[in-house]
């Protein structure tokens, strides 16, 4: 498996400085505020999509200011993201701690995510970095879009797999390209350059939430139970595609435990065992590894050496992980 630690070592003194920048990013004057910054900080996941930001830098030219401006903007609208999400999905957990929603309520914590993204936006203002702005601000117009786009259709199931790839190019992979373009802009201003690595983004990004909803369907500790993607009612690839290839009677009653039973722990267990048998897994997997060797084709256009083979394994990583 690809060690995220070895990964890490290439743009140690860079991400060391981004904590810095990150954290100076958070403060606030609000008492109640900076303590949920702080929680949030203590709590910081991989921290995957900076990496995708300094990465890409190094692959194209020398790491500047710049470079931490977009690092941290990337990571606030992130996090504000996640903020907003727990709140919408009624969730109580994120990465093995409380929500900010279980903690201090839903109020607040769409407020604090309305915060981290003004903060993100004005990071990027204060330090006239405007076209970092204009990548950031149209991947958190494609996240919403891709969000609505997902409970428009759970509302009907009626989701057929190039639906599945719009929702999530829109809602995951925008931000993983956008980490990746804001990376290349930071150090360049070849838009050529700056498309192409948004293109090898977005090809990650699509790798990156096919594993999430394959993640749904194993035993391993993820951070979240598994299962849940079905009570969220949310039709992910392995689902759609067992369905796509059921009987009618058979696609009736599954769907019905999605629509009605999807808190009925048989029934759940009933599914994911259907969508197993029907060989939603094996096509999500297939499907994975496709985008991971599509991803591959577009890094391998870039010279040989020490950024590039760390990207090469921060892609492998997004396949491997078991979290």
């Amino acid at each position: 498996m690809a060690d995220l630690r070895s990964i890490q070592s290439t743009i140690a003194p860079e991400l060391e400085k981004f904590e810095g920048h990150f954290r100076e990013s958070m403060k606030s004057n609000v008492a109640l505020l900076d303590k949920i910054m702080h929680y949030i900080v203590q709590r910081k996941g991989k921290q995957i999509r900076p990496m995708f930001v300094f990465l890409s830098a190094k692959m194209i030219g020398d790491v500047n200011e710049n470079t931490y401006v977009a690092a941290s903007m990337v990571e606030l609208l992130h996090t504000a993201s996640l903020v907003h999400d727990d709140v919408v999905d009624d969730s109580f957990q994120r990465r093995g701690f409380f929500s900010i929603n279980a903690l201090w309520k839903n109020k607040i914590a769409v407020l604090v995510g309305d915060y981290l993204f003004a903060r993100g936006l004005l990071v990027s203002l204060e330090k006239n970095q405007y076209r970092v702005l204009q990548i950031m601000s149209k991947a958190v117009q494609e996240i919403s879009e891709g969000e609505l786009l997902q409970i428009e259709k759970a509302r009907r199931l009626d989701i057929k797999e190039e639906i599945y790839y719009d929702i999530i190019r829109q809602k995951t992979a925008s931000l993983i390209a956008a980490s990746c373009s804001v990376g290349a802009a930071s150090v360049t201003d070849d838009e050529e350059v700056i498309e192409h690595m948004r293109a090898l983004g977005e090809t990650i990004g699509i790798a990156f939430q096919i594993k999430d909803d394959l993640m749904d369907y194993g035993e391993a500790d993820i951070g979240k139970p598994t299962g849940i993607d079905i009570q969220e009612k949310k039709m992910t690839l392995p689902l759609i595609h067992a369905l796509q290839n059921a009987e009618a009677r058979e696609r009736k009653y599954h769907m019905k435990t999605v629509k009605k039973h999807n808190k009925d722990k048989k029934r759940i267990r009933e599914l994911m065992q259907f969508v197993r048998d029907k060989g939603g897994i094996a096509h999500a997997e297939n499907v994975m590894h496709q985008y991971q060797e599509k991803a591959l084709a577009q890094l391998h256009q870039y010279p040989q050496g020490t950024y590039r083979d760390a990207m090469s394994e921060l892609i492998r990583f997004v396949i491997e992980r078991k979290k």
